[in-house]
């Protein structure tokens, strides 16, 4: 009789709960979503550190059971942890090459303890480094975090293709008619779906993808339930299962750089995030997302885990279906850890085909270099030189993807950094941006670029180091369009989010 709303109408979309049932399927789509990139970096560390299939196995359970932990901590939070964002965090493939060369340099009885020893220095090291690191948020203009989420996606997109081959290159059947077919025939599926669906159902269009070609798969023959015959019912990660952690120095210096890049990728992926939900990530939101990875990272060699960081993938996720809450996410993260404690439970989610997986990856992909593009269409592109630092780091960020071998030559330590097509992306665009927006430009000339534009506004760089929380409402770009009406609920889109 007021008028007024409801408390958890006038919340933010991101703080917003959804009924059990929706609450429950959107979790489970962004774990379907997310499982491969869980399970493959354990799945190459494994055999290289000499362990057998079981042994393998329960190396991929525990990756699940830590990164549901990661999540949690990023969604939910405590005290400074946490960017409270619909934020997932599992292992990330970073770390994949240094951790295979470190078990190739040691016994396979010590392979595994060194790298968790490292891990968790670098992890520790990376959570005192967090209120640091996230002051570098300044120094991420709309020209900076667009060019970072168009190479973000970009990035991704070649995952999914070689998902859609079939996810394994040495296996007979890999880029045979019958994966792409599927991959092509899920794809279709899900745009199908997200046209003609409406609501809830709409949104879980991507689940539904997954479910619907999975189901096909079967009389096509590429649908395997070996893994599902074989799993237990109750696996717990036993605490140091493969032996106390131990500290070798070129391992944990390995591992810190490793630490590093995640962080830098993080910082990219949480300022795509606050963008495509309209919370615009500032510092103290970068500091906590950090502190959420580090410490993740630091806690889960306990449970036999590798380092943490943010998943782009998920990111592309809520691009698409405009459900932005955190506790949707949290939820996830529940799923997870019951999937680590839960072999069998694991097995069925890994029944959905590469293939299938590779389809709707496509659109999820995509998706995230959408919403770049959509941000650096309000980074000024025909003033100063911002379109020339666009060219130079989208150039440089592609060199990973588009010639695997390129560095080859250099030192193996450099590819850590190297090889991350996104971290290379966003130091040129970082590095560029200060060379020609900020170091040896006088104000004058900077303000006549900007044309009166606010400071950081625009992506120009002008000037007072205004983080990238201020930069959207300050670009005229948006600041002419009219402020999106309050979301009925959060599956309502604002003007902010991906389209």
């Amino acid at each position: 009789m007021t008028g007024q709303k409801p408390e958890e109408d006038r919340k933010h979309p991101v703080d917003r709960t959804l009924p059990p049932f929706k609450m429950f399927t959107s979790g489970l789509q962004h774990v379907a979503a997310m499982y491969a990139g869980v399970v493959a970096p354990p799945m190459i560390v494994g055999p290289a550190c000499g362990l057998s299939a079981t042994e393998t196995a329960f190396l991929m359970g525990a990756s699940l059971f830590t990164a549901g932990i990661a999540t949690l901590l990023q969604t939910l939070g405590f005290w400074k942890v946490g960017a409270k964002l619909p934020f997932v965090n599992g292992v990330s493939f970073a770390g994949v090459t240094p951790m295979v060369a470190i078990g190739k340099a040691h016994s396979p009885a010590d392979a595994l303890p060194v790298i968790f020893g490292a891990v968790i220095v670098a992890g520790v090291l990376g959570f005192l480094l967090a209120p640091y690191f996230s002051k570098l948020v300044r120094f991420f203009p709309p020209v900076v975090t667009g060019t970072v989420i168009t190479l973000i996606g970009v990035s991704l997109l070649p995952v999914a293709f070689n998902w859609s081959q079939g996810g394994n290159d040495r296996a007979p059947d890999y880029g045979s008619l019958t994966n792409i077919g599927m991959a092509a025939l899920t794809f279709l599926i899900v745009l199908v779906l997200r046209r003609v669906l409406r609501g809830f159902l709409q949104q879980i269009a991507i689940l539904l993808g997954l479910i619907a070609g999975t189901l096909i798969a079967i009389p096509v023959g590429i649908t395997h339930f070996s893994a599902l015959s074989q799993a237990s019912l109750i696996g717990f990660p036993t605490p140091f299962h493969f032996g106390a952690p131990q500290f070798d120095i070129s391992a944990i210096v390995s591992m810190c750089i490793v630490m590093l890049v995640c962080m830098t990728e993080s910082t990219a992926d949480m300022l795509a995030l606050g963008r495509i939900v309209d919370r615009p990530a500032d510092e103290r939101t970068i500091e906590g997302g950090l502190r959420a990875d580090t410490l993740g990272t630091a806690l889960s060699p306990l449970f036999n885990g590798f380092a943490n960081s943010a998943f782009a993938q998920n990111i592309g996720l809520v691009a698409m279906t405009k459900v932005r809450s955190r506790f949707v996410v949290a939820t996830s993260g529940l799923i997870l850890i019951v999937l680590g404690l839960c072999p069998v439970a694991a097995s069925v989610i890994s029944l959905v085909p590469p293939p299938v997986l590779g389809g709707a990856g496509i659109v999820l992909f995509g998706s995230v270099a959408a919403s770049g593009i959509q941000t650096l269409a309000s980074a000024a592109m025909e003033k100063g030189d911002n379109a020339l630092i666009v060219a130079a780091a989208v150039g440089i960020g592609l060199i990973p993807i588009a010639a695997p071998d390129f560095y080859h030559s250099l030192p193996k330590d450099l590819l850590v950094v190297l090889d991350s097509g996104i971290s290379t992306g966003c130091l040129v665009a970082v590095v560029l941006n200060l060379a020609f927006n900020h170091f040896g430009r006088k104000t004058a000339d900077a303000d006549g670029d900007a044309e009166g534009e606010a400071p950081g506004g625009t992506g120009t760089g002008t000037g007072t180091g205004t983080d990238v929380a201020a930069a959207g409402p300050a670009d005229p770009a948006i600041a002419q369009r009219p402020a999106p009406a309050a979301a009925a609920d959060a599956d309502e889109p604002a003007a902010a989010t991906a389209r």
